[in-house]
């Protein structure tokens, strides 16, 4: 299974949102993007961030433990 992880630099929910991911599922694959190197990402994430996002769909933070296991399963 692979999630895209949209991210910035510094960002500690980020860090948090990783750590959940792996706390659901450890094998995950998390392919980390870094909104700042894209002025559309920005646009549509900075506010949001952290995202997760697979098959279409998008789990923006706030976001806890059962949130993932939901998105996770959801999108399977």
């Amino acid at each position: 299974m692979s999630v895209t992880l949209y991210t910035t630099l510094g960002c500690h929910l980020c860090d948090q949102a990783r750590a959940l991911l792996l706390t659901v599922d450890p094998g995950v694959a998390i392919e980390a993007v870094d909104i700042a190197e894209d002025d559309h990402l920005i646009t549509r994430y900075g506010e949001r961030i952290p995202v997760l996002a697979r098959a279409g769909e998008e789990l923006a933070w706030p976001f806890g433990l059962l949130d993932v296991q939901r998105f996770l399963h959801a999108s399977a």
